[in-house]
């Protein structure tokens, strides 16, 4: 049994001498985190495709059992809304082409405004995409969440197209009012949908938001805890992902997940070592990088 965890990016300022070493030339930063998760969320190709020279170094950082659950561009999801645009889909494949079995789900995030009406849309783009890769979309519209017949439609299209469907929960969030500057920005953009614990494949990825207090983070997340281990005594091989608003002690607390559901299942694959903030530093001669 395996259970990969992850956060929402690989490298954080808050982590920086505190989980990571510091400074870390951009070759080594990825390295470093993979000691300590082995699932990251690709955010960043939502905002644009990278070359596949940078995909490359993220293959090389990592080995072939790392998850990376690769956002489709902005361009494809939410502008054209799944359609015509071919021509940004063909670079995208072939720019996360390097990552080989790392490309655990590419990952098609949908805006709120996309709903029952647009499913057609949906079903047309999944029947187009090239059967090696696995999909997994994340649905924003309301109706998917409490309308039985609208829910039933998606299960359908992506059953069929045996791709999953990728649960936000932010439930632990929206239950009391926001206390921090980094809480009440994620209070305006988050969806509010209700929690689904459902999967469809033997796949399954969660993306969980937490708060900044961590005592509150880890309340929010024992429904999970339950279900990963109900999912992985079924013969399931999740990848969860741990927010939290200003994602300070995201890294730890995606490995204290792990740990909470290792206590219900003892035979669960350890996570690796996690290097030391005090490891693998460079010298102050090497010039310091955003990315």
């Amino acid at each position: 049994m395996r259970l990969h965890v992850g956060c929402a990016m690989w490298t954080h300022t808050p982590w920086q001498g505190r989980f990571l070493p510091h400074p870390l030339p951009p070759s080594e930063r990825l390295r470093a985190y993979a000691t300590w998760c082995d699932a990251v969320e690709g955010n960043t190709t939502f905002y644009a495709t990278p070359s596949r020279s940078t995909v490359e170094t993220w293959a090389e950082q990592t080995g072939p059992g790392f998850r990376f659950v690769v956002k489709l561009p902005k361009p494809i999801t939410h502008e054209r809304r799944l359609t015509g645009a071919d021509e940004e889909l063909r670079a995208f494949l072939d720019a996360v082409e390097p990552l080989g079995p790392r490309a655990h789900a590419l990952w098609i995030q949908l805006p709120g405004s996309f709903g029952p009406n647009d499913v057609g849309a949906l079903a047309a783009f999944l029947h187009r995409l090239p059967p090696h890769h696995r999909y997994a979309v994340e649905v924003r519209h309301r109706a998917f969440f409490a309308d039985a017949r609208a829910t039933g439609l998606l299960e359908r299209v992506l059953g069929r197209a045996g791709a999953e469907w990728i649960p936000f929960d932010t439930t632990a969030f929206f239950d009391t009012p926001p206390t921090s500057d980094a809480e009440r920005d994620a209070w305006m953009k988050k969806p509010r949908v209700p929690r689904r614990a459902t999967a469809l494949t033997d796949r399954p990825i969660v993306r969980y938001l937490g708060r900044d207090d961590v005592t509150r983070t880890v309340e929010g997340w024992r429904p999970w805890v339950a279900t990963v281990a109900g999912w992985l005594r079924e013969g399931r091989s999740p990848t969860v992902f741990i927010h939290t608003p200003d994602n300070a002690e995201a890294l730890p607390l995606a490995r204290r997940f792990h740990e909470d559901v290792r206590a219900l299942l003892p035979g669960l694959e350890p996570l690796p070592e996690p290097v030391s903030p005090s490891d693998g530093q460079v010298s102050d001669d090497e010039p310091l990088t955003l990315f």
